[in-house]
């Protein structure tokens, strides 16, 4: 992984800092601004707030707190056979077009962009459990191979394509004014007319759209479950669009992370890796003149002892920036500090396994005949007659959500060709699996020990079925089950949350944008701008939103009882 040299590359933000200090106008004071998490959100947010606050004359000093060793949160890769040359994405993938924050930043900050495909050309199927429902050339990436499709499914593709574009296309007017900035997402989703789609599942909006056939089963389902590990009846409406579309997917050469360090490198704030924040409080300004509180943060090393107290950082800030879902922080506060309970959503607990391999899918796994040809990269669906369910058990009968082929790259020891292969499941992968999958012996240590020498006992070569295997279990994303009123971004005086958008969409660029809009709102909050999220929207209506929500509170409720373990078992992306 990259993380000794973004360890280096973080000690330069301190000088930026301070020299950022030193050339502020005397005559305004430096307002002091924490951001806790370098993830996509807390990156853009303190990119965008340097960005805002240098076009405006606001004199800032940004402070980033970071409880991993590297910046850019679910945006993480590692190294093939620890080779540097070999990076493959662990979490984050993929970005498209549409992404304009992401998308931009890449022109901007000069990063090379890859097509997101294989190596190799394959063929791209998607499996039921038993058998493939439908294949296409994995060089025409992407849903819209058309003239297959339209065979197979008729005109369902067109309008699912032509039903996202607007969905999306209705989404992107919260980039600009007058729904930017907002200091309230469900307000401005109510005024898209977008909670209409949050509000159902996904299987019921493709319903109403007369579009709940064989196409949105095989293909649109698949999309919900290898983007968001989730059937059709478990997500949203918006996050069912959200999963459809792919088109024009890039990724940054060396992995995505680098937008992100980027951006926190430009926004010139000082940044303190492996530091965890333990608690936030609050106490009266040192200005007469200001009515706003000053936050104390103290803060311990990642990784200490339980009996290690944690310390006051010597600087107290005006605005504190939350930009880590909260119920994973960990963070203690008065409760004068966050004065309403944060929304507490569950996450997907989702296992994702790297390995690589000289041996490709058996036949004998997908119920094929011994020489036929098995697709390259594998996605999965429910059975005709499955019964759809949420979390743990959403896999099915298939028992993953997908088995991609991601690089082809050269043993270092063997120089011999090898697959490296992406899993997505819902429990660990295990050797007995992995055996089956390869129709290969693969020890339940997945790799040989290397003690064991080069030769089996006959003298003859081994070869290893797995010579790399990297294992990792995230919650990455929010189960989007339905629901038409969001998290705002505003929690207190001066105190920011970003999570609050991943029940809505969570992608990187939905997390950067709600970076971007708390961004605005501190920079126009110093300048003495106000925001009116409700212009348009009667009391009659907003009544109806929260009571639509106070339904669903309880749909959702019933639904996360069957997720499975907690999320708090298991470490966050």
């Amino acid at each position: 992984m990259h993380l000794s040299r973004l360890s280096l590359f973080a000690c330069s933000f301190l000088f930026s800092s301070v020299a950022n200090c030193a050339d502020s106008d005397a005559s305004r004071p430096v307002k002091q601004i924490a951001i806790i998490g370098a993830g996509a959100a807390g990156s853009s947010a303190a990119y965008h707030l340097h960005k805002y606050a240098s076009e405006d004359d606001v004199p800032v000093n940004i402070t980033i707190f970071e409880k991993t060793a590297h910046i850019g949160g679910r945006t993480l890769t590692v190294n093939v056979h620890d080779i540097p040359n070999n990076p493959v994405e662990l979490g984050a993938s993929i970005f498209v077009e549409v992404n304009h924050i992401l998308f931009n930043a890449t022109k901007e900050f000069a990063l090379p962009t890859t097509d997101p495909g294989t190596d190799e050309a394959g063929v791209l199927g998607v499996w039921d459990g038993q058998s493939f429902v439908y294949t296409q050339d994995s060089e025409s990436w992407g849903w819209w191979n058309i003239a297959k499709l339209l065979w197979q499914y008729g005109t369902a593709p067109y309008y699912t394509r032509k039903l996202v574009h607007e969905t999306i296309g209705t989404f992107l007017k919260l980039y600009e004014a007058p729904y930017f900035p907002f200091r309230s997402l469900s307000t401005r989703a109510y005024q898209l007319g977008l909670v209409k789609i949050t509000g159902v599942t996904g299987l019921q909006w493709l319903a109403q759209n007369k579009l709940d056939g064989p196409f949105s089963h095989h293909i649109v389902q698949t999309s919900t479950r290898v983007n968001y590990a989730s059937n059709l009846p478990y997500i949203h409406g918006l996050g069912t669009m959200v999963a459809m579309a792919p088109e024009g997917a890039m990724a940054v050469a060396g992995g995505n992370w680098r937008i992100f360090a980027q951006m926190v490198y430009r926004s010139r704030a000082h940044v303190s890796l492996n530091s965890t924040v333990a608690s936030i409080t609050k106490k009266p300004s040192n200005d007469p003149e200001s009515g706003s509180p000053k936050y104390s943060i103290k803060t311990k090393r990642t990784g200490a002892p339980d009996d290690v107290e944690a310390e006051a950082y010597p600087v107290s800030f005006d605005d504190v920036v939350i930009a880590t879902p909260y119920q994973f922080s960990g963070i203690d506060h008065d409760a004068d500090v966050i004065p309403h309970p944060v929304d507490s959503i569950p996450y997907v607990t989702l296992h994702v396994t790297l390995f690589a391999t000289s041996y490709q899918f058996s036949p004998a796994f997908f119920n094929l005949e011994p020489a036929a040809k098995v697709p390259t990269s594998v996605l999965t669906t429910l059975g005709q007659d499955e019964e759809a369910k949420p979390g743990h058990d959403g896999a099915g009968n298939a028992g993953f959500f997908s088995a991609t082929l991601v690089k082809v790259v050269t043993n270092p020891k063997t120089h011999n060709k090898e697959y490296v292969y992406k899993i997505f499941s819902p429990d660990k992968v295990t050797p007995e699996f992995l055996s089956r999958l390869l129709g290969v012996q693969v020890p339940e240590t997945f790799t040989r020990d290397p003690s064991a020498g080069a030769d089996g006992e006959e003298g003859e070569a081994v070869l290893d079925p797995i010579s790399w295997y990297y294992p990792a279990v995230f919650n990455p994303y929010p189960q989007k089950y339905p629901r038409v009123t969001f998290q705002d971004p505003i929690l207190g005086d001066g105190l920011y949350y970003t999570s609050g958008i991943e029940s809505f969409i969570s992608t990187m660029e939905t997390s950067a944008l709600m970076g971007m809009n708390v961004a605005r709102l501190i920079v126009d909050d110093y300048l003495g701008i106000s925001h009116v999220d409700d212009v348009g929207v009667d009391e009659e209506a907003l009544r109806e939103q929260d009571r639509l929500q106070n339904v669903l509170a309880g749909q959702q409720q019933k639904t996360a009882e069957g997720y499975g373990r907690p999320v708090e078992d298991a470490g966050e992306l």
